[in-house]
């Protein structure tokens, strides 16, 4: 019985070349994202020149956002798990970024109990994701390292 594709080196990019994704390659989805991404964020930029914080948090979270989604791609198309470490640091701290900015503009025109429970909920989400990507360990892992020793 032959493996499944998953299961399989290199059998993620078949399914994704099976399903149109091309493994990595040229998707319309990306552009018109990139593109709706870009023209929102102009249209926030046209509004807000004459505040030039508005206008600074705009740029800001526009080129936060391109590089989340830059390391997000090199993270997906990375060939080894050592190569993927640096990436995935810089995928939580732009995120964490992104929690932090977009928290501290809800949070500033919120009563102060809400304001709190806002600023609540975006810890629980920066050490949720934290713990996702650097501490948890799920079966797929654990059977790739279940011929190393035991760290007890």
């Amino acid at each position: 019985m032959p493996p499944a594709a998953e299961d399989s080196p290199g059998g993620q990019h078949r399914e994704e070349a099976a399903n149109g994704n091309n493994g990595g390659g040229f998707s319309w989805l990306q552009v018109l994202a990139f593109l709706f991404l870009t023209f929102n964020s102009t249209l926030a930029l046209y509004r807000s020149m004459d505040d030039p914080w508005n206008a600074a948090f705009v740029v800001l979270s526009y080129a936060v956002l391109l590089a989340l989604f830059y390391c997000l791609r090199l993270f997906e198309t990375a060939p080894s798990e050592a190569s993927r470490g640096p990436l995935k640091m810089w995928v939580w701290v732009l995120s964490a970024i992104l929690i932090v900015m977009f928290t501290h503009r809800v949070a500033a025109i919120m009563p102060l109990p809400v304001a709190m429970l806002v600023w609540g909920l975006a810890a629980a989400t920066t050490c949720g994701g934290f713990y996702a990507l650097f501490v948890y360990e799920n079966e797929d892992d654990t059977k790739k390292n279940s011929d190393k020793p035991s760290k007890v």
